[in-house]
């Protein structure tokens, strides 16, 4: 739903959640994944550090938007819970591939040495739908971005939070 009125600079304090979540998504869960991919068979705990960085970004994204509400104006308060929507759903995400690692690390008494091809096969099948994720949740996430731009807040939202008296839906 797109409402009228909002301030360019309300509208740029909309954006923020997403941008975040996006340079945690891009630059973090792809670009450093990469790299440090290539260094995982010497130092596979080195790999580590991608959920973990991703888990703190996350939990301030989430914790951001609970205080939301007492912060920003409402169409900013709306995007921050839009983001911490999807903070939540990814968490879980990074939680469920992690219980999958810690399953298949067990099966081998925690020796990485002892790690067979078929290990990797079924690692590699627990850790694609966090990828597929990643991949999904960069096009939503670029996507509010534009709505966050065209004053837009997804109807959901408008029926949890309905807007303030002052702020008038296009149309």
């Amino acid at each position: 739903m797109i409402f009228e009125n909002i301030p360019e600079d309300v509208r740029t304090k909309a954006r923020h959640p997403h941008e975040f979540l996006l340079i945690n998504l891009i630059t973090n869960h792809i670009l450093v994944f990469v790299g440090l991919l290539g260094m995982a068979k010497q130092e596979p705990w080195l790999l580590l550090t991608v959920p973990v960085v991703s888990i703190f970004i996350l939990t301030y994204l989430v914790w951001r938007a609970a205080l939301s509400r007492k912060l920003d104006p409402w169409f900013v308060f709306c995007h921050w819970q839009l983001c911490a929507r999807r903070s939540r759903f990814f968490i879980g995400m990074i939680a469920l591939m992690g219980l999958g690692i810690v399953m298949i690390l067990a099966s081998v008494g925690g020796n990485v040495s002892d790690l067979r091809p078929g290990h990797y096969a079924i690692g590699g099948m627990v850790m694609l739908p966090t990828l597929f994720s990643v991949l999904v949740l960069i096009i939503m996430e670029s996507d509010a971005v534009h709505k966050a731009n065209i004053s837009d807040v997804p109807v959901w939202l408008v029926k949890k939070y309905p807007p303030p008296e002052d702020v008038k839906a296009h149309g």
